[in-house]
């Protein structure tokens, strides 16, 4: 029994010490990959879209108060009402074409970026690999980095083709 423990604390040491730890910055090398230029372009696009029907929405309520406030003081009480309801109802509808819109960005973004993200997790698997390492961890998460960790940035940007 005494032996396998000797043994075993003789092992041990040398097994740790044949580890491989590597860093990489991965909010770094996402912004450095040309899919995500494509995406925020796409984004762009569907922003303005938004943001051009919204405007439209804007200025029909905006003209429709302003007559409203133009004829108000000759309109009869039941009129009024009318048109206040009306006010109110568009008002609601461009409050909820906002949320809607917001809601599709964010989906639309997240379904863009998705096979971004499971491409960069793909490549640094594959350095990870290829180079035996036992652990690569998110330097922009990381407190310290040892003089024995490697930076395994300019790896993955080899595997995703970025320069």
């Amino acid at each position: 029994m005494k032996k396998i423990i000797i043994a075993m604390m003789l092992i041990l040491p040398m097994a740790v010490s044949a580890q491989k730890f590597g860093h990489i910055n991965t909010q770094e090398l996402f912004a450095q990959m040309p899919e995500v230029a494509k995406v925020k372009l796409q984004m762009d696009t569907i922003q303005a879209q938004y943001e051009n029907q919204l405007a439209s929405m804007n200025e029909e309520f905006q003209k429709k108060y302003q007559d409203y406030q133009a004829q108000e003081a000759t309109m009869a009480d039941a009129v009024k009402q009318i048109r206040q309801q009306e006010l109110q109802e568009m008002q609601q509808r461009i409050q909820l074409f906002y949320q809607t819109a917001e809601q599709d960005i964010q989906k639309k973004q997240q379904e863009l970026l998705t096979p971004v993200h499971e491409r960069m997790s793909k490549a640094i698997k594959a350095v990870g690999e290829r180079e035996a390492y036992t652990y690569i961890f998110d330097s922009a998460a990381m407190v310290h980095v040892g003089n024995d960790a490697k930076d395994v940035t300019p790896a993955v940007k080899k595997e995703l083709g970025i320069k």
